[in-house]
């Protein structure tokens, strides 16, 4: 009686620590409640529904052993027991463990009930031989007609394998179905890409008037993919408004991310701007949508903006934003995000870690890669990839010896780690990861095909390159096309590569970009631009590697009007008008064409200036006869700490050549070697006989030609002789004019 009295006596506290498990699942509320089940003792009056719920939110808290430990213990089980623990393996990916239970359910004489089949089939491991029986053994007990939880799980069960038909036709053989039913199939639809089935059904279940749910609307939305879906996409967003969903954080996320896929970047900004509601996942996918985009600036700049708007960042959310910083290569600020990383203590995940090892890898900075590297708490094949990659780019052999180790350690290589390797292997690693590369089964592989082929012509293994050819189809395989087309027109076989890339089917930009090319080496200058009209008809947008061959081929022709042309085809096209190798080729472009103030307004306007962009200023400005504003901005450029080139002071050079400036010529002259270590060539010594010659300095001239290295070849004898003559020229007909006056 007095223990009977007890557990009343606890009763109330009972009931209250089971609300507040129900309430906030967490293991701080659930130990208080396993510690009461424990002290109530064994008591026949003691329902089983207590160590049910123990079992349950153990489970729903992660501790799947203390959910077990408890099971085990339990003086009586029912099948609700046995539910619990099935579904919690199950919801965890422990499809073994949950099967093993079910077994053991069913020994014990207890019979299946719908959330027994439906908690199996909704476990994502769960393998198809195991749940072709439990859809059999559902039918014989007739679960599949009793309850629609059942038929919606084994629909789902078929979808994740893979099998939308059996998913469709368990779908259609329900008896009853529920709006999770139509949900789940709307999403399965839109999963597989069928955006017209998913909508089909969508729109069957706003005729049937039943209450839509958030879930509605995420499924159909799952499903518009494309600019063809924007139309449909735009409906269901004026369902969402017109039901009120406007407000839901999964609705609003989803018409984010359809906007990104449909219509890009700006619509997508624009929908989130006016979202009434955001949290990290609208950021996440805002930000993300940018990197992709090739808006790193903007991206940084929503990061930011999330603190202000007390949005939390998550992993997916420091990953996104590393990457914008990668494809800034702005140092500073990718240190700035790794001090909040690891004040967040995020250093260890393995999304965040390879992030900052491929963020410090592209900065050049193998230092803190390497230590960003290590601190990652459980590596993957992504990480190794990562640091591979930073030193294949420098061309080190250290990334043979990651691979090694990354194999030593038990990782298996993917196509990524051996295309990355073989951007750095010299012959010999070459030959030995080629070997590799078919123990592993990887020779057939496209994108390691690709990169071998590459890596053999890199090294001077032309034939062993060429000798790919034969295990692709040239008129289907575009990609090893391309690179064996590349491999002709680098070695100066035009008609190979031409006669190469016109048996393809369906040739890409690539395709059509390498042809190009070769037709501007070769001097075929008509044909780069009636390749370009074939483009325009076969509606195949140019690059920006097809303007660099258009506008090379129109400073060839000193033709300011096509090149101009060409410069507002950029501009209305929306093509990557920052890029700066395309707004070097410009600068050059209206350089050669005599329209300096062009060059000099695109400059202006260039936030990424590299060593090209100053040289091919200088060269425009030395061309036009603006001598000294060439050597200012020459002077200009080491300021900013530029360390020029040989092909810089051959421009420098060439504009002091051109504007008689010897003095100036001179002293750069004497930098070259001394100030930054460029041995003079036979250009450069060139510019400065042709200098000195041009201004009556023969016997400078002649000295400068005395102390080459190397014999001065025809061009520079015809330079000098030409100043003196000219210089001669002018002094009899000064001597002349003088004794006319004289007389």
């Amino acid at each position: 009686m007095s223990f009977h009295a007890d557990f009343i006596k606890h009763h109330q506290r009972l009931l209250l620590l089971l609300k507040s498990c129900s309430t906030t699942p967490s293991l701080r509320n659930t130990k208080p409640l396993h510690a009461l089940t424990i002290t109530l003792g064994p008591n026949p009056n003691q329902p089983i529904f207590l160590y049910n719920n123990v079992v349950s939110h153990y489970a729903s808290v992660g501790e799947l052993l203390s959910a077990r430990k408890v099971f085990d213990t339990m003086p009586d089980r029912n099948v609700v027991s046995f539910n619990t623990i099935i579904s919690a393996y199950s919801r965890c990916g422990y499809a073994e463990e949950a099967w093993s239970m079910f077994l053991d359910m069913r020994n014990c004489g207890f019979r299946s009930t719908p959330v027994t089949v439906s908690g199996l089939l909704s476990c994502d491991f769960l393998n198809i031989c195991e749940g072709i029986q439990l859809q059999a053994l559902a039918v014989k007990n007739g679960l599949f007609c009793a309850d629609a939880f059942v038929g919606t799980a084994l629909s789902g069960f078929y979808s994740r394998h893979g099998y939308l038909y059996e998913s469709v036709r368990a779908f259609e053989d329900m008896p009853r179905k529920s709006l999770v039913t139509f949900n789940s199939m709307i999403s399965i639809f839109g999963q597989h890409g069928f955006a017209e089935y998913s909508m089909a059904l969508f729109s069957e279940l706003v005729k049937m008037e039943v209450p839509l749910s958030e879930y509605s609307f995420v499924g159909v939305l799952s499903g518009v993919l494309s600019e063809r879906d924007l139309e449909i996409g735009e409906q269901i967003h004026g369902l969402v408004i017109k039901n009120g969903f406007d407000y839901n954080f999964l609705v609003v996320n989803s018409l984010i991310n359809m906007y990104v896929k449909c219509s890009g970047i700006c619509p997508a900004i624009k929908m989130f701007e006016e979202a009434p509601t955001r949290d990290v996942v609208s950021f996440n996918t805002i930000i993300g949508a940018l990197v992709k985009s090739g808006k790193p600036e903007r991206a940084v700049e929503l990061f930011l903006r999330m603190s202000m708007d007390g949005v939390l960042p998550s992993q997916t959310t420091f990953a996104h934003v590393i990457n914008s910083c990668a494809g800034l290569q702005i140092l500073m600020s990718g240190k700035s995000i790794h001090a909040k990383i690891i004040k967040n203590g995020l250093e260890c995940d393995v999304v965040v870690g390879s992030a900052l090892v491929d963020f410090y890898a592209k900065c050049d900075n193998l230092e803190d890669a390497h230590h960003c590297f290590y601190e990652i708490f459980d590596k993957n094949v992504v990480s190794w990839n990562a640091l591979i990659l930073g030193y294949a780019n420098k061309f080190s052999s250290t990334a043979v010896f990651l691979l090694i180790h990354m194999l030593q350690l038990g990782y298996r290589p993917n196509e990524f780690t051996f295309s990355h390797v073989l951007k750095s292997s010299l012959t010999l690693e070459l030959l030995q990861l080629h070997c590799l590369i078919i123990r592993m089964g990887y020779q057939n592989h496209q994108y390691v095909l690709s990169s071998l082929m590459s890596s053999y012509a890199k090294n001077g293994l032309i034939s062993d390159a060429l000798a790919f050819d034969t295990v692709f189809n040239p008129t289907t395989d575009v990609v090893l096309s391309n690179i064996i087309a590349g491999i002709y027109n680098r070695c100066g076989w035009y008609h190979e590569t031409v006669k190469l890339l016109s048996l393809l089917e369906e040739p890409d930009i690539v395709s059509w970009n390498i042809v190009t090319a070769a037709c501007a080496h070769n001097g075929y200058y008509k044909e780069v631009f009636e390749l370009f009209k074939h483009m325009h008809t076969a509606h195949i947008l140019p690059d920006n590697y097809t303007l660099v061959s258009l506008l090379s081929t129109s400073t060839k022709f000193c033709n300011l009007a096509l090149g101009s042309s060409l410069h507002g085809l950029i501009i209305k096209t929306n093509i990557n008008c920052h890029d700066t190798f395309l707004c070097n080729v410009l600068i050059d472009m209206y350089g050669k064409c005599g329209c300096t103030g062009s060059s000099v307004k695109l400059f202006d306007r260039m936030t990424d200036r590299n060593l090209i962009t100053w040289t091919a200023l200088i060269s425009a400005l030395g061309l036009n006869g603006f001598a000294h504003d060439a050597v200012k901005t020459f002077r200009e450029m080491e300021l900013q700490g530029f360390k020029p080139d040989r092909i810089a002071f051959i421009a420098v050079l060439t504009a002091c050549r051109h504007g008689g400036l010897v003095r100036e010529g001179m002293e750069l002259f004497g930098q070259m070697k001394k100030s930054y270590g460029v041995d003079p060539e036979i250009d450069h010594y060139h510019c400065m006989v042709d200098l000195l010659a041009r201004c009556g300095h023969h016997k400078e001239a002649e000295k400068m030609i005395a102390i080459m290295p190397f014999p001065p070849d025809a061009l520079i004898w015809r330079s000098f002789l030409e100043g003196c003559r000219r210089h001669k020229t002018a002094e009899y007909q000064a001597l002349g004019l003088t004794q006319l006056t004289n007389n």
